[in-house]
C-alpha cells in the first residue's frame, strides 16, 4: 500500500479531475429521487477506477459499491447527491442549467469527495489488500425524501454488496467553519426534523362583515402566536427546540375573508422525550386555539428524520484520522445543529459518526450560508475531505 506521507501528493493529482467533476455535478443538479445524470456520472466514475457497484437502489438512482479488504470487516463512507428546489444567484461560470434547482447545500461537493476517496482506495487495493472492507453510499434523496432508509431497506448496511457494515461516516460541508478544521462531536449532533401541515376551517364573509365570520387568519394569528411558547413556556430552556411556521395559504381576494386557511412548518427537536412533549403540546395549541376562535383544526403531522446521534468510538475514529492529516485541525463542536440530516438513520444499524468539513475561506469572516441561493461549495475544502475519507478506511482498527 502507498505509504501515508504521501496521501496528499495523490489526492493533489487527482484534485483537477476532482474539481472538475464537482463543477460539472452543480451545473446540472437534480432533485432527489431524480438524480440520473448524477448517478450515471458516478457509476461511470466507480467503473473507470475498477469499483465494483450495483446501480438502481433507492428508489432507482442509488448506488452501492465497495472494495473488499483483508479483513471481512467491513466500514462504510456516505455521500448525498440530491439538489434542491432554489434558483441559483451565484452567477459562476457553472452555475445550475436547471432553472429553479441548484446545489444550495453542498451534495455536489460530497458526492465529489466520495469518488476522489472511491479512486484512491481502489488504487490502494490494487497494490495491497485494505485493512477491512470499505462500502461506499451514494444516497439520493436527503432532504426529506427518505434517502437513507431507501437505502437501509434495499441492503446497503446489511451486506448486498460485501459484509455487514459495522461502522459507518459521513461528513457535510459546513460554511460555519474555517477551510482547514474537521468539526467533531459525541452524542447528538443534528436534531430530529418533523413537520407538520394545519388546515384551518371556520366561515367566511364579507370583509365588511367580520362580526359574520369565524375568521380563520384571526385563528391561525393567535395559534402561531401561541405555538412559540412551546419553546419559551413548555420547554426546559436547557433542552434545544424549534417550532417554525413557514408557509400560509389563504384567500383569493382583499375583501373576503376566506373560509378555509393552511399554514405548514417544522419541528427540531434533539429525540428522546423532548420530541413526544413538543408534538404533545402542539396538537393541544393548535386544537384549543382554533376552538377558542370557532374553528376547526385539522392537523397532518410528517415524521421526519430521528436526531444524528454521533458514537463515541467512531468520532474518536474521526479524531484520530484528522489528527494524521497536515495542516488539518479537529475542532470540537459544543452544541449540536436543529437542522436535520437522515444519516441518523444509519446509526440505528451501525456505529456511526457524522462529521463537519470547513468550507469557509481563510481569513473571511462569513460566506453565504447552506439552503442559500448564493451558496457554493469550496473547492479548497475538497482535498481534505477525500483525505479525512481515506484514512478513516485504511485505519487499523
Amino acid at each position: 500500500m502507498t505509504s501515508l506521507p504521501t496521501l496528499a501528493t495523490i489526492i493533489g493529482r487527482e484534485l483537477p479531475s476532482l474539481v472538475a467533476l464537482r463543477h460539472d455535478l452543480h451545473a446540472h443538479p437534480e432533485i432527489g429521487l431524480e438524480e440520473k445524470r448524477t448517478a450515471a456520472r458516478v457509476s461511470k466514475e466507480l467503473t473507470d477506477a475498477g469499483v465494483e457497484h450495483l446501480t438502481g437502489l433507492a428508489g432507482g438512482t442509488g448506488i452501492l459499491a465497495h472494495i473488499p479488504g483483508a479483513s471481512p470487516r467491513t466500514m462504510a463512507l456516505r455521500a448525498d447527491m440530491d439538489a434542491l428546489p432554489i434558483a441559483e444567484e451565484t452567477r459562476l461560470p457553472y452555475a445550475s442549467t436547471c432553472p429553479g434547482v441548484m446545489h444550495a447545500c453542498g451534495h455536489d461537493g460530497h458526492t465529489t469527495i466520495l469518488v476522489g476517496a472511491a479512486r484512491i482506495l481502489a488504487s490502494f487495493a490494487r497494490a495491497k489488500a485494505l485493512p477491512r472492507s470499505v462500502t461506499l453510499l451514494f444516497q439520493p434523496a436527503e432532504e426529506n425524501l427518505d434517502g437513507a432508509p431507501r437505502m437501509i431497506s434495499d441492503g446497503a448496511l446489511s451486506g448486498r454488496l460485501g459484509g455487514p457494515v459495522e461502522s459507518i461516516y459521513a461528513l457535510h460541508g459546513w460554511p460555519w467553519l474555517e477551510v482547514g478544521s474537521i468539526g467533531v462531536k459525541d452524542g447528538p449532533v443534528m436534531a430530529a426534523g418533523d413537520f407538520f401541515s394545519i388546515t384551518l376551517a371556520g366561515r367566511g364573509s364579507h370583509a365588511a362583515w367580520p362580526h359574520l365570520a369565524h375568521d380563520v387568519v384571526v385563528a391561525m394569528a393567535a395559534t402561531v402566536a401561541s405555538l412559540q411558547t412551546i419553546v419559551s413556556r413548555s420547554t426546559d430552556p436547557c433542552t434545544s427546540a424549534v417550532v417554525s411556521v413557514c408557509r400560509i395559504r389563504a384567500g383569493d381576494a382583499l375583501n373576503v375573508l376566506p373560509q378555509q386557511l393552511v399554514f405548514e412548518g417544522t419541528i427540531r427537536t434533539l429525540g428522546g422525550d423532548a420530541r413526544a412533549r413538543t408534538l404533545a403540546r402542539f396538537d393541544e395549541i393548535v386544537t384549543l386555539t382554533a376552538r377558542a376562535h370557532q374553528c376547526e383544526a385539522t392537523i397532518r403531522y410528517t415524521v421526519g428524520c430521528p436526531a444524528t446521534i454521533n458514537d463515541a468510538s467512531a468520532t474518536n475514529a474521526v479524531r484520530r484520522a484528522v489528527a494524521c492529516m497536515a495542516g488539518a485541525q479537529v475542532h470540537e463542536v459544543t452544541d449540536p445543529s436543529m437542522g436535520g440530516e437522515d444519516f441518523a438513520y444509519y446509526g440505528e444499524h451501525a456505529r456511526a459518526s457524522f462529521y463537519l468539513l470547513g468550507l469557509r475561506p481563510r481569513g473571511a469572516d462569513s460566506m453565504p450560508s447552506l439552503h442559500h441561493p448564493l451558496f457554493d461549495f469550496n473547492d479548497d475544502a475538497i482535498a481534505a475531505g477525500v483525505e479525512s475519507m481515506v484514512r478513516l478506511a485504511i485505519a487499523q482498527h
